[in-house]
């Protein structure tokens, strides 16, 4: 409860009428209703608050509370039987706007070996953003339009939401806690499950709740100090090193990583084969009697169509029955050829390495043979120009990025972004992956040179391998200056993005406006990462402008130096 306002918002969790704004009166709502119980079975105060128990325990030295049978949450403390937390952390989902931060929720860890057997405490939207309208989804996410509510769920489901049907590598990350403030998240857990609360995207979201949980289980550490007007999954994760809360760090490898890998391993003449055999296109009998198959590769075949297949089913595209059936057969051809060579999967850049995502840029450089300067922020988070380690691919997603520009003779706004998205998904013979992105804000990129409104939603394809990749786009889009036009671009792209120190990205661009006025684009950066939090670009845009219906040629250089906190 910050500022007598608790962030609770279901009545159920108070005792007090005026509980949500009188920490006062809940206290003695609490204490009362402890101390006095009209139930003495799962239904009483005792089984329903036990963390407000301990914690009045604690503070008050009380030793005489009414005994109380809680038969409920006894059994569920004894099938969770907590020792230890991992913070555990999904990458983004490169199609979902919704999950392209990332996600964050809490694996509590039993005695058993197995992690499997553990149980994740989740707290999520009540929303589906795969049925809902996209732009209803983002105004209720962003101003509380839905409940947010608490979930406690085997670990295995979770990990097959969002490693398998997802396509999201998992970056687990265990925390030093000992047994007794685990406990203390698991007794508040029991006090909220049921309950709700407003959700907002960029505030009170999934990771923020995390946040609550671990300064529950211990009170000394502060992070929800380090946010203010934003909180993004993987933010929380670099609070949570800062406190010195992570001791070990795990990867699982997501669905999409492992029939990648799959692809690498086949022949080319071979790739095709495990789609077909999923889709009863061929016979397992013609793989295994095919003698220009090697015996490793037929391995690798079976092993891929069985991924292909649990993935097909996660995405609902077959029926039980002939899943179950195709399952059992392909995993039998497989176990037939015996054993082979062990799939390794190296584990990639780990996110807690990434840059931070507020973003300081200051530089200076030329446009038209004039001397210019350049400063800029942005709150969150990524770009496409930003270094990719320990990122995902192919994602930009910003929000209020400002760059002005600066010289002798004015102070005018090259951008002011108040949102850009960008999902470059590439295709490969597993995945007919879709790209796309958006953009609202104002920029320079109009055939004339103000800061025009622009309204952007376009889409295309990407190809990539180890060294690149490529793309080709097509954006339609408004601009809003003195008047209104509508227009098209076509761009082309390229980045170049092996290297961990550096990364080209090349992109050449032509519009058609309403207006009969055709404009062509070019933009060249090459950017270097001199340290996980500085980075060093070189930049270089070339613009068709047109005044007085005379085309000009405008060029413009860049040295821009960039530090995220």
């Amino acid at each position: 409860m910050d500022n007598e306002v608790s962030e609770v918002d279901d009545s159920r969790f108070f005792l007090s009428k005026n509980g949500k704004t009188n920490a006062k009166d809940e206290l003695h709502a609490t204490l009362e209703a402890l101390l006095n119980e009209k139930r003495f079975d799962d239904n009483s105060t005792a089984c329903r608050f036990p963390a407000r128990k301990s914690w009045l325990k604690d503070q008050l030295n009380i030793k005489d509370f009414p005994q109380v049978t809680c038969t409920e949450y006894d059994k569920i403390l004894d099938r969770l039987n907590p020792k230890s937390a991992t913070l555990v952390f999904p990458s983004a989902h490169i199609n979902s706007p919704a999950s392209m931060f990332g996600h964050t929720f809490l694996r509590i860890n039993s005695a058993y070996k197995s992690k499997l057997l553990s149980y994740a405490i989740n707290y999520a939207a009540n929303a589906n953003p795969d049925t809902e309208n996209g732009v209803v989804f983002a105004i209720k996410g962003l101003f509380g339009g839905y409940y947010g509510k608490y979930s406690l769920l085997p670990y295995y489901e979770k990990l097959k939401e969002y490693r398998d049907t997802e396509q999201r590598d998992i970056w687990e990350y265990d925390l030093n806690l000992n047994e007794e403030e685990v406990l203390k998240m698991v007794k508040h857990m029991w006090e909220l499950n049921g309950t709700h609360s407003n959700y907002y995207f960029f505030t009170e979201n999934c990771s923020y709740n995390m946040l609550w949980f671990m300064e529950i289980a211990r009170p000394s550490v502060h992070l929800r100090e380090y946010f203010t007007y934003q909180v993004t999954p993987l933010e929380t994760i670099h609070a949570s090193l800062s406190e010195n809360l992570i001791k070990e760090k795990y990867y699982r490898a997501s669905k999409r990583t492992i029939l990648l890998k799959y692809e690498s391993l086949l022949k080319a003449k071979n790739l095709s084969i495990p789609k077909k055999l999923v889709n009863s296109e061929i016979s397992i009998e013609d793989i295994i009697q095919d003698n220009s198959i090697s015996t490793q590769q037929k391995m690798y075949i079976l092993e891929s169509s069985i991924e292909f297949l649990e993935y097909s089913f996660s995405k609902n595209d077959m029926d039980k029955q002939l899943y179950l059936e195709q399952f059992h057969n392909i995993t039998k051809a497989r176990a037939a050829l015996g054993k082979g060579k062990k799939l390794n999967i190296s584990t990639p850049t780990n996110p807690i390495n990434s840059h931070r995502a507020v973003r300081a840029a200051a530089g200076f450089g030329s446009r038209e043979s004039e001397a210019i300067n350049f400063l800029g922020i942005r709150p969150a988070y990524h770009s496409l120009e930003d270094s990719n380690y320990g990122f995902l691919r192919g994602t930009e997603i910003e929000f209020m990025d400002i760059l002005l520009s600066y010289s002798d003779k004015k102070i005018e706004v090259e951008n002011a972004t108040i949102i850009s998205i960008v999902s470059l998904a590439q295709r490969s013979e597993f995945f007919d992956s879709f790209s796309w992105r958006t953009k609202f804000g104002w920029d320079k990129n109009y055939i004339d040179d103000k800061s025009n409104f622009i309204a952007t939603l376009g889409a295309g394809y990407s190809w990539g391998n180890e060294l690149a990749f490529t793309y080709i786009m097509i954006d339609p889009l408004f601009y809003y200056g003195d008047k209104l036009v509508s227009g098209v671009g076509g761009s082309v792209g390229l980045v170049f993005d092996k290297f961990k120190y550096m990364s080209t990205n090349i992109e050449a661009t032509a519009r058609v406006y309403d207006t009969g006025d055709a404009q062509n684009l070019i933009k060249l950066t090459q950017s270097f990462r001199l340290s996980q939090n500085i980075q060093l670009k070189f930049k270089y845009d070339y613009k068709e402008r047109y005044k007085l219906d005379k085309r000009k040629d405008e060029e413009t250089y860049q040295a821009v130096l960039s530090y995220y906190f």
